[in-house]
């Protein structure tokens, strides 16, 4: 008898359409240069078969997945636990199958975060925040969380953007607020970190958020959410006024890190994992 193990771990992904999710690629990359026995599974699964799909994965021994649009907020119901965060959020990316326990948390934040760590601690600092949907919620508790100063967010609709100030508010030791979104932006001179939390610049390398980028100046961090491409044009800019800019495959790379920390107890290479990415969107 074969003492071989013909048998892969299994992880994945939810989402609907997915034909465009670039996770697996990072993601199985990484798993081929630690030769690690896993696959990462990119599943079409429609919001009426979420139920299913759930069950499935714990029947079949996943020891992980993520939820992508629309599952973020749908999957709470098929789930026995929330991280913390996760619960804050009211969102969940990311599930575990720990002993046949479906646990929920929220890497879209901590992604952020750790890629923001590289360059800076965002405690006692003050943000401006540009957008209010689920980036924009997500990165704002994890801020909170890890005690920046003050929060501002800015969105064209006031009353979302109060939403996420409310929830960092009453969650964390952060003070935050709202600003309404009405003609160009200004990065206020007392403003330590400015991040693109919309999805403005997504696939379009000339289109930029409305913004005035003489306010952008040397020694304030410039982040944007977005991964495609890489180098956004806000980025461009703010690179040329001295800024340290922050680009969206950092946070889209650690989002995939810690997912696999929490499914396999593992750290993957993120080096490996962002070097795919670039050579997916053609990035140097």
């Amino acid at each position: 008898m074969s003492q071989q193990n013909f048998r892969s771990i299994l992880t994945g992904s939810f989402s609907t359409p997915c034909d465009d999710n670039p996770t697996v690629a990072m993601i199985e990359a990484a798993y081929r240069h630690h030769d690690i026995d896993a696959r990462y599974i990119n599943c079409d699964v429609k919001a009426e078969n979420l139920k299913d799909a759930v069950a499935g994965a714990r029947a079949m021994e996943w020891v992980g997945f993520n939820c992508s649009l629309p599952h973020k907020v749908a999957v709470i119901e098929h789930l026995d636990e929330l991280a913390e965060s996760a619960r804050i959020i009211g969102a969940v990316n990311c599930v575990s199958i720990r002993d046949g326990r479906l646990i929920g948390d929220n890497t879209d934040g901590k992604g952020f975060l750790a890629s923001l760590k590289q360059v800076a601690d965002p405690s006692g600092k003050k943000v401006l925040l540009l957008g209010a949907g689920g980036a924009a919620r997500a990165i704002a508790v994890e801020l909170g969380l890890a005690s920046a100063a003050h929060i501002t967010v800015m969105n064209r609709d006031p009353k979302k953007a109060e939403t996420i100030a409310a929830l960092v508010r009453d969650n964390t030791s952060a003070k935050a607020d709202v600003q309404a979104w009405d003609g160009e932006a200004s990065a206020p001179e007392d403003v330590d970190i400015l991040i693109n939390a919309t999805s403005i610049g997504l696939g379009d390398a000339d289109a930029m958020p409305p913004l005035k980028v003489e306010t952008l100046r040397k020694g304030l961090i410039v982040a944007d959410v977005i991964p495609n491409p890489p180098r956004t044009r806000l980025l461009h800019e703010a690179e040329g006024r001295g800024c340290t800019v922050l680009d969206g495959l950092g946070m889209l790379v650690n989002q995939g890190v810690i997912g696999v920390e929490h499914w396999l107890g593992k750290t993957l290479d993120a080096g490996v994992m962002e070097q795919t990415l670039k050579d997916i969107f053609g990035a140097a």
